[in-house]
């Protein structure tokens, strides 16, 4: 949320902003749309302010890959830097925007402090935003041959006017696409004589004998069965074995559980389903099997269980790697002893794993209307390289020999059914040649997966490959037509605040309401008709109906 000294200087931001529109929107030096850009075959020098978060340890003024850029396009860039802590520098940006005083560029990073959809529509619509469709279309190659091997990557880039107001990162991490796994202590299983759990009745099965069978042999009762924590909830793995559960887009604790149901909008909390998969949590949690903070704890709490000094602890975790768990690489070995369950059956027979994309919808790379023709075109033919794989490899990882290396004859990719392209030396401190985040634009799965890594996936270097075949036991339980596509539904700005309180407030009841039927706050048969008719009063009728306009006018839909 802005700090309230920054909604006072955002207050008169739109006339701000109409007003800078028509200062430059008419510059002598500006793009029209209806006319071909000029060919430029060289690269006239340019000055380019550039706003971009900076992380420790990198100086992007000093930064030997800007150094590249500068020698390959005769780019001089002027940095205005914010820190990578998301609140303050998306604080920072608006006031960017508010002051009047627009860089040329917005460089961003997702998770820091990207443009929404929203945010690209409603300064597109004030002439503050360049449109990129021309500069692509004649200086950038590489973005065009991505947005065709990837359809969905054009389809989240493009506003439905067909126009794209900044540039989205793809980003096909493999492994993140399913979030929500669950990691298991497999020396324990060993230990009972115990297999892997295959169904709810199972996993039962198996949390009871770490309860009472005193597996890390201490002989105490301090087992911890099952745990998790507020960022990686364990409800979607184990709800998954009742009925699908979505990605909700937004942080945990607000997930209104959006989705499709033959092209409707529709929550899956209000089903029969999912108060059926309840039933089973809260079965679960009454015997004991169910760490009793899980609903409140944050991830360091969840981190103490899993390196509690001396005795093994922790049976499972419902977490996206075992490293948010338990500390890698630790002397004991530990955390090699922790593998993934593959997703459960329930009584019904269903299977499902949640899928997410691993791209966020936005925009990073963002061109404003201060920018002059020649100052975008070396902007996009700069963009166009970090989307090369030479530009990746410099931009992401630093220089070459350093950051990464050609891969040696015997060296495997972690998908191997390639071959593999390159190598990633462990740096244990962060290194001034690379931008990092801010280059990571062109991460397809190709080229993700010809990265060699090691073959023994339980080795320091081999993690990444542990991840992967964790991630194959998931791969095709997911149901891709109940997924509701962020990336390509573009809300309507004029909705958007009305938009956001009706998810945050549906969203949080949905969450909050689960935590309380699971320990008995609330009764899953007495209280439940309530909490449903409670959702309705929240706008859930209204919330779903913008969605689905959103839905309707989005190229998945088409």
């Amino acid at each position: 949320m802005p700090r309230p000294h920054l909604l006072v200087r955002l207050a008169a931001a739109g006339t701000l902003l109409a007003s800078l529109a028509a200062c430059t929107g008419g510059s002598s030096d500006g793009t029209d749309a209806s006319k071909p850009l000029p060919t430029i075959t060289g690269n006239p020098p340019v000055t380019l302010n550039v706003f971009a978060p900076q992380f420790p340890g990198v100086n992007l003024k000093t930064n030997k890959f800007t150094k590249l850029i500068k020698q390959k396009f005769n780019i001089t860039i002027n940095w205005q830097t914010t820190g990578s802590d998301g609140t303050a520098a998306k604080e920072k940006r608006q006031i960017s925007l508010a002051s009047g005083d627009l860089p040329d560029l917005y460089l961003l990073i997702p998770w820091v402090d990207q443009f929404s959809q929203t945010e690209l529509l409603k300064y597109s619509g004030q002439g503050v935003i360049q449109p990129l469709n021309q500069l692509i279309d004649q200086y950038g190659p590489n973005i065009k041959k991505a947005f065709a091997a990837e359809p969905e990557f054009k389809g989240m880039a493009t506003a439905p006017d067909g126009k794209i107001y900044g540039m989205p990162q793809w980003n096909d991490c493999f492994h993140c696409t399913y979030t929500n796994k669950l990691w298991i202590n497999s020396a324990w299983l060993k230990k009972l004589g115990l297999e892997m759990p295959k169904t709810t009745d199972e996993l039962r099965d198996v949390l009871r004998a770490f309860r009472t069978k005193d597996p890390n042999g201490n002989g105490k009762a301090d087992e911890v069965p099952l745990s998790g924590d507020t960022t990686d909830p364990i409800l979607p793995y184990l709800m998954n074995a009742f009925v699908y559960a979505p990605d909700g887009s937004t942080i945990p604790s607000t997930n209104p559980t959006l989705a499709l149901n033959n092209g409707k909008t529709v929550v899956q909390a209000n089903t029969e389903g999912w108060r059926e998969g309840l039933k089973y949590i809260k079965s679960l949690y009454d015997e004991g099997l169910i760490d009793s903070s899980v609903f409140t704890q944050n991830a360091d709490g969840l981190k103490k269980q899993g390196d509690n000094a001396g005795a093994v602890i922790l049976g499972s975790a419902a977490v996206k790697h075992p490293g948010i768990a338990v500390t890698l690489n630790q002397k004991d070995g530990r955390d090699k002893n922790y593998d993934v369950v593959p997703p459960l059956t329930g009584p019904d027979g269903k299977s499902y794993a949640t899928y997410t994309s691993s791209s966020m919808p936005g925009s990073t790379f963002v061109l404003t209307s201060k920018a002059s023709q020649t100052e975008q075109i070396q902007a996009v033919k700069m963009l166009n390289y970090i989307f090369s794989q030479e530009g990746q490899l410099n931009g992401i990882f630093g220089e070459e020999g350093k950051g990464w290396t050609e891969p040696g004859k015997s060296d495997v990719a972690l998908d191997d059914s390639l071959k593999a392209a390159y190598m990633v030396p462990f740096r244990a401190e962060p290194s001034n040649d690379l931008w990092g985040a801010l280059a990571q634009y062109n991460n397809t799965a190709q080229f993700r997966n010809t990265q060699a890594v090691a073959t023994d996936p339980k080795s320091a270097d081999g993690y990444e490959r542990r991840l992967f075949e964790a991630t194959k036991l998931y791969e095709g339980h997911e149901d891709k037509s109940q997924n509701f596509p962020y990336g390509q539904a573009w809300v309507d700005p004029t909705v958007s605040s009305e938009l956001a309180t009706l998810q945050t407030n549906i969203g949080t009841s949905v969450q909050q309401s689960a935590a309380q039927f699971v320990t008995g706050k609330k009764s899953l048969d007495s209280d439940w008709d309530s909490y449903v008719s409670d959702l309705d009063k929240l706008g859930l009728k209204r919330f779903l109906q913008i969605y689905q306009e959103a839905y309707d006018k989005s190229s998945a839909k088409k």
